[in-house]
Protein backbone atom coordinates (compact mmCIF):
# COMPACT_ATOMS: atom_id res chain seq x y z
CA UNK A 1 0.00 0.00 0.00
CA UNK A 2 1.48 3.35 -0.94
CA UNK A 3 1.79 6.08 1.73
CA UNK A 4 -1.82 8.15 2.06
CA UNK A 5 -2.07 11.28 0.99
CA UNK A 6 -3.71 12.65 3.84
CA UNK A 7 -2.78 10.56 6.60
CA UNK A 8 -4.31 10.71 10.40
CA UNK A 9 -3.48 10.27 13.63
CA UNK A 10 -5.28 8.76 16.93
CA UNK A 11 -5.14 9.25 20.26
CA UNK A 12 -6.57 7.23 23.19
CA UNK A 13 -7.80 7.71 26.30
CA UNK A 14 -11.00 7.29 28.67
CA UNK A 15 -13.30 9.85 28.27
CA UNK A 16 -13.17 10.83 32.02
CA UNK A 17 -9.78 12.30 31.13
CA UNK A 18 -11.24 14.77 28.24
CA UNK A 19 -12.40 17.62 30.74
CA UNK A 20 -9.28 17.89 31.42
CA UNK A 21 -7.81 17.82 28.16
CA UNK A 22 -10.01 20.59 26.73
CA UNK A 23 -9.70 22.86 30.08
CA UNK A 24 -5.61 22.88 29.77
CA UNK A 25 -6.81 23.13 25.41
CA UNK A 26 -3.47 19.92 25.13
CA UNK A 27 -2.79 16.84 25.61
CA UNK A 28 0.45 15.95 27.95
CA UNK A 29 2.83 13.70 27.44
CA UNK A 30 3.49 11.19 30.45
CA UNK A 31 6.00 12.70 32.05
CA UNK A 32 4.65 16.37 31.76
CA UNK A 33 0.94 14.32 32.75
CA UNK A 34 3.10 13.17 35.89
CA UNK A 35 4.60 16.54 36.78
CA UNK A 36 1.52 18.23 36.83
CA UNK A 37 -0.84 14.83 38.28
CA UNK A 38 -3.15 14.88 35.85
CA UNK A 39 -6.43 12.92 37.03
CA UNK A 40 -8.72 10.77 35.68
CA UNK A 41 -8.38 6.93 34.85
CA UNK A 42 -4.92 5.50 33.10
CA UNK A 43 -5.35 2.93 30.62
CA UNK A 44 -1.71 2.60 29.43
CA UNK A 45 0.43 -0.39 31.62
CA UNK A 46 2.76 1.30 34.10
CA UNK A 47 5.78 -1.18 33.04
CA UNK A 48 5.71 0.32 29.74
CA UNK A 49 4.94 3.94 30.27
CA UNK A 50 8.01 4.19 32.80
CA UNK A 51 10.07 2.55 30.29
CA UNK A 52 9.24 5.33 27.47
CA UNK A 53 10.69 7.59 29.60
CA UNK A 54 14.13 6.66 29.30
CA UNK A 55 13.87 5.18 25.46
CA UNK A 56 15.53 7.96 23.47
CA UNK A 57 15.08 8.80 19.59
CA UNK A 58 17.71 8.16 17.52
CA UNK A 59 16.47 10.88 14.94
CA UNK A 60 15.85 13.68 17.81
CA UNK A 61 19.01 14.00 19.97
CA UNK A 62 17.84 14.13 23.48
CA UNK A 63 14.19 13.47 23.41
CA UNK A 64 12.92 10.38 24.47
CA UNK A 65 9.69 8.85 23.90
CA UNK A 66 7.80 9.52 27.33
CA UNK A 67 8.25 13.14 26.75
CA UNK A 68 6.03 12.74 23.89
CA UNK A 69 2.30 12.76 23.28
CA UNK A 70 1.93 9.60 21.52
CA UNK A 71 -0.78 8.50 18.27
CA UNK A 72 -0.92 5.79 16.30
CA UNK A 73 -1.85 6.03 12.93
CA UNK A 74 -5.09 4.06 12.95
CA UNK A 75 -7.97 3.21 15.50
CA UNK A 76 -8.90 -0.16 16.81
CA UNK A 77 -5.36 -0.01 17.81
CA UNK A 78 -3.52 -3.58 19.35
CA UNK A 79 -3.57 -1.29 22.39
CA UNK A 80 -7.46 -1.33 22.66
CA UNK A 81 -7.68 -4.49 21.99
CA UNK A 82 -5.78 -5.27 25.07
CA UNK A 83 -7.80 -3.05 26.66
CA UNK A 84 -10.51 -5.07 25.36
CA UNK A 85 -9.44 -8.42 26.17
CA UNK A 86 -8.93 -6.98 29.94
CA UNK A 87 -6.78 -10.02 30.78
CA UNK A 88 -3.78 -8.74 30.63
CA UNK A 89 -2.06 -8.84 34.05
CA UNK A 90 0.06 -5.83 33.51
CA UNK A 91 -2.92 -3.74 32.73
CA UNK A 92 -4.49 -2.25 36.02
CA UNK A 93 -7.23 -0.52 33.89
CA UNK A 94 -10.26 -3.85 33.24
CA UNK A 95 -13.21 -1.53 32.29
CA UNK A 96 -13.31 -2.42 28.93
CA UNK A 97 -13.29 -0.90 25.29
CA UNK A 98 -16.90 1.05 25.83
CA UNK A 99 -15.22 4.39 27.58
CA UNK A 100 -12.43 4.50 25.52
CA UNK A 101 -12.84 7.39 22.81
CA UNK A 102 -10.12 8.23 19.48
CA UNK A 103 -9.15 11.48 18.82
CA UNK A 104 -8.45 12.01 15.30
CA UNK A 105 -6.00 14.35 13.78
CA UNK A 106 -4.35 15.28 10.60
CA UNK A 107 -0.44 14.10 10.37
CA UNK A 108 0.46 16.98 7.67
CA UNK A 109 -1.34 19.65 9.51
CA UNK A 110 0.01 18.49 13.42
CA UNK A 111 4.07 18.26 11.74
CA UNK A 112 2.69 22.31 10.26
CA UNK A 113 1.72 23.64 13.86
CA UNK A 114 5.05 21.35 15.34
CA UNK A 115 7.74 22.68 13.13
CA UNK A 116 6.01 26.20 13.41
CA UNK A 117 5.68 26.21 16.86
CA UNK A 118 9.22 24.34 17.50
CA UNK A 119 7.75 21.41 19.00
CA UNK A 120 10.20 18.23 17.87
CA UNK A 121 8.39 15.25 16.47
CA UNK A 122 8.79 11.79 14.72
CA UNK A 123 7.54 9.17 13.60
CA UNK A 124 8.45 5.34 14.31
CA UNK A 125 7.83 2.08 11.96
CA UNK A 126 6.68 0.07 15.00
CA UNK A 127 5.86 0.19 18.75
CA UNK A 128 7.64 3.10 20.39
CA UNK A 129 7.54 1.24 23.84
CA UNK A 130 9.17 -1.89 22.32
CA UNK A 131 13.01 -3.52 23.10
CA UNK A 132 14.12 -1.99 19.70
CA UNK A 133 12.29 0.19 16.90
CA UNK A 134 13.73 2.78 14.58
CA UNK A 135 12.55 6.36 14.12
CA UNK A 136 12.51 9.29 11.54
CA UNK A 137 11.83 12.73 11.67
CA UNK A 138 11.15 13.28 7.85
CA UNK A 139 7.99 12.85 6.48
CA UNK A 140 9.68 11.47 2.71
CA UNK A 141 10.50 8.23 4.95
CA UNK A 142 6.90 7.84 5.28
CA UNK A 143 7.37 4.91 3.32
CA UNK A 144 9.03 3.03 6.20
CA UNK A 145 5.42 2.79 7.77
CA UNK A 146 3.86 -0.67 6.71
CA UNK A 147 0.73 0.86 5.81
CA UNK A 148 -0.95 -2.69 4.93
CA UNK A 149 0.03 -3.30 8.36
CA UNK A 150 -1.26 -0.32 9.60
CA UNK A 151 -5.00 -0.74 8.20
CA UNK A 152 -5.18 -4.26 8.90
CA UNK A 153 -8.21 -5.19 11.02
CA UNK A 154 -6.55 -8.53 11.87
CA UNK A 155 -2.95 -8.79 12.91
CA UNK A 156 -2.03 -12.10 14.64
CA UNK A 157 -3.15 -15.75 14.74
CA UNK A 158 -2.13 -18.58 12.64
CA UNK A 159 -0.83 -17.85 9.17
CA UNK A 160 -0.34 -14.24 10.27
CA UNK A 161 2.89 -13.09 9.82
CA UNK A 162 4.27 -11.56 13.23
CA UNK A 163 5.67 -8.43 11.66
CA UNK A 164 2.39 -7.46 10.93
CA UNK A 165 1.28 -7.17 14.89
CA UNK A 166 4.67 -4.48 14.94
CA UNK A 167 3.54 -2.69 12.03
CA UNK A 168 0.64 -1.95 12.82
CA UNK A 169 1.76 -0.04 16.20
CA UNK A 170 3.64 2.41 14.57
CA UNK A 171 3.44 5.63 16.30
CA UNK A 172 3.73 9.23 15.50
CA UNK A 173 5.47 11.72 18.90
CA UNK A 174 4.95 14.96 19.38
CA UNK A 175 7.24 16.77 21.98
CA UNK A 176 5.63 18.11 25.31
CA UNK A 177 1.95 18.22 24.12
CA UNK A 178 -0.21 18.26 21.31
CA UNK A 179 -2.91 21.29 20.81
CA UNK A 180 -6.71 20.32 21.54
CA UNK A 181 -7.44 22.68 18.43
CA UNK A 182 -5.76 19.98 15.95
CA UNK A 183 -8.55 17.44 17.05
CA UNK A 184 -11.15 17.12 13.71
CA UNK A 185 -12.91 14.09 15.19
CA UNK A 186 -13.72 12.42 18.52
CA UNK A 187 -15.01 8.60 17.66
CA UNK A 188 -16.84 6.76 20.27
CA UNK A 189 -18.49 3.53 20.82
CA UNK A 190 -21.79 4.16 21.83
CA UNK A 191 -25.07 7.18 21.90
CA UNK A 192 -24.32 7.08 25.96
CA UNK A 193 -20.49 8.19 25.15
CA UNK A 194 -21.08 10.34 22.60
CA UNK A 195 -23.75 12.41 24.91
CA UNK A 196 -20.93 12.65 27.20
CA UNK A 197 -18.56 13.81 25.01
CA UNK A 198 -20.76 16.63 23.65
CA UNK A 199 -21.06 17.44 26.67
CA UNK A 200 -17.81 17.89 27.48
CA UNK A 201 -17.09 20.17 24.67
CA UNK A 202 -20.19 22.34 24.66
CA UNK A 203 -18.62 25.34 26.02
CA UNK A 204 -15.82 25.49 24.16
CA UNK A 205 -14.58 26.99 20.80
CA UNK A 206 -12.84 24.30 19.20
CA UNK A 207 -15.32 21.77 19.16
CA UNK A 208 -14.65 19.05 16.70
CA UNK A 209 -17.06 16.80 14.93
CA UNK A 210 -17.97 13.70 17.21
CA UNK A 211 -19.02 10.53 15.51
CA UNK A 212 -20.39 6.82 16.71
CA UNK A 213 -17.39 4.73 14.65
CA UNK A 214 -18.20 1.21 15.76
CA UNK A 215 -15.66 0.39 13.16
CA UNK A 216 -13.02 1.47 15.36
CA UNK A 217 -13.91 -0.76 17.77
CA UNK A 218 -13.91 -4.55 18.90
Amino acid sequence: MLVPTEPKIYHILHVDRLASVVEDGHLWSDAEARRREIGGTTIGMNSIKQARLTKGLNSRPGLRVGDCVPFYFCPRSVMLYVIHQANNPELDYKGGQSPIIHLQADLRQAVGWANSNSQRWAFTSSNAGSYYFDDYSDLTRLDKVNWDAVQANWWSGPGIDPSLKEGKQAEFLMEHSFPWELVSLVGVRSSYIRGKVLETVASVKARPDVEIKPAWYY
